[in-house]
């Protein structure tokens, strides 16, 4: 009988979702007095992003983990609603893909999502692909493991 103690199970935050539809107008109100719109620098290329400070402070980029945008409905997921932006350990999805190759628990981990999510995910990008007549890539992607 070993002395090693197991693991211990760690449960994390399940993302949250805020629907625009559901919000009140003075909601709405609120947020546009708080958070007014407004027009500042961030990055529009890789090159410029690539020399911005982590965690990345622009939440509102596409490639940002903190939160997603569902462009058909407004509504916002924020995927760690436990930690502030500034807590996170990967911020960028362009950093991790520049990372390479890692597992699907690690990924889990980056998205805040479980590894048979990420597994689903994965099967259905790869089928996107061959449907779109990549055959040789998912060939590729597929056979280098």
């Amino acid at each position: 009988m070993s002395n090693i103690d197991p693991k211990p199970i760690v449960r994390r935050q399940r993302a949250k979702t805020i629907a625009m539809k559901r919000l009140t107008k003075e909601e709405l109100r609120i947020g546009a007095l708080l958070y007014p719109e407004r027009t500042y620098w961030r990055p529009k290329t890789r090159g410029e992003c690539s020399n911005v400070a982590r965690p990345c402070p622009y939440v509102s980029c596409k490639y940002h983990l903190y939160l997603d945008v569902n462009p058909n409905t407004g509504s916002i997921k924020v995927n760690f609603p436990e930690k502030e932006v500034w807590e996170l350990e990967k911020s960028c999805a362009l950093d991790v893909a520049k990372q390479g190759g890692i597992t699907l628990e690690e990924v889990g981990e980056i998205l805040n999502l479980t590894r048979e999510r990420i597994r689903q995910v994965e099967v259905r990008g790869l089928m996107k692909l061959r449907e779109a007549g990549g055959s040789d890539l998912v060939q590729y992607l597929t056979t280098r493991g």
